[in-house]
């Protein structure tokens, strides 16, 4: 349907513009990077033209897509173009919020989040940080006023913080912080359990880590049973989505019985690791037979 549209050449610029948007968002689901990156580059060069014309209406629209555009090129390993992509959306939301900030803090905040993530994969520590920084509070404000609608997103934010933090060895502080993320995951995931509670194992398994960095084995141990647990409660009801995650939670908890010399246990966690890994592995139709007959 999209395809079809976009042979429409009586369709305005806007049109073909939302229309290539939603053709890459496609083509990015099935993972083909270099297509999605063609429509997406199409759009923004055709949304940066409207915005020349008239800024008040098509702005927006030019950030949304430049941080669309930096998401494939970072896929597909072009780094320093990715960042460039990204700090150009958000010096146009960041323009955007100073007259409107209730209308466009919440999108500065989700381009400083990613703009942490371009600046990581460069190894541009200190930079990166100071993005993630930025995007937390301002979504601590935003989840102060409306919690039910910017929580997730400030939790989020939050575990990113804690990696860069860690990437940077404040480790103490990296623990805080996503220490705060689980709690609000935690609190989430009370309320809609389907929808927030892979997002608390992750928080607690890379609690588990700054637990471990800190030498601190016993606690780590207990975050990453906690993690495993409900990864195994997750991929026993949708394996194909959770078992790889499964898989990465039992060997980290692995890890942590044999430096509490558990071997045995350790074993144990490794070897359901690799029944995960090559259940996940087979064919579809295969895996439902199984799990039928179980």
């Amino acid at each position: 349907m999209v395809v079809q549209r976009l042979a429409d050449d009586s369709a305005d610029g806007s049109e073909r513009a939302g229309w290539l948007v939603d053709l890459s968002n496609r083509l990015g689901e099935l993972g083909r990077w270099e297509e999605a990156l063609a429509a997406i580059e199409e759009a923004v060069t055709i949304r940066r033209q409207l915005a020349r014309d008239r800024p008040d209406a098509f702005l927006p629209n030019l950030a949304g897509s430049l941080n669309n555009q930096s998401v494939y090129l970072a896929k597909l390993g072009r780094r320093e173009e990715a960042l460039a992509a990204t700090d150009e959306a958000a010096g146009v939301d960041r323009q955007l919020a100073q007259d409107r900030p209730a209308a466009f803090l919440p999108d500065l905040a989700g381009v400083l989040n990613n703009r942490s993530g371009r600046l990581a994969e460069l190894e541009r520590w200190e930079e990166a940080l100071a993005a993630i920084e930025e995007a937390v509070t301002i979504r601590r404000q935003l989840a102060q006023d409306r919690p039910a609608v910017f929580l997730p997103d400030l939790a989020g934010s939050l575990n990113n913080q804690s990696n860069r933090l860690g990437d940077l060895r404040r480790r103490e502080k990296a623990l805080a912080v996503i220490e705060q993320a689980a709690g609000i995951y935690r609190q989430l995931a009370q309320d809609r359990p389907a929808v927030f509670l892979p997002d608390l194992a992750g928080a607690l398994n890379n609690q588990s880590g700054r637990l471990a960095e800190l030498g601190r084995w016993e606690e780590a141990l207990a975050a990453g049973e906690e993690a495993v647990t409900i990864r195994r409660q997750l991929a026993r009801d949708r394996p194909a989505a959770f078992l790889s995650d499964l898989a990465t939670a039992l060997n980290n908890l692995a890890d942590k019985l044999s430096r509490l010399n558990r071997g045995a246990e350790a074993s144990a966690m490794r070897e359901e690791a690799n029944a995960a890994i090559g259940a996940l592995a087979q064919p579809p139709a295969r895996r439902a037979n199984d799990e039928a007959d179980a």
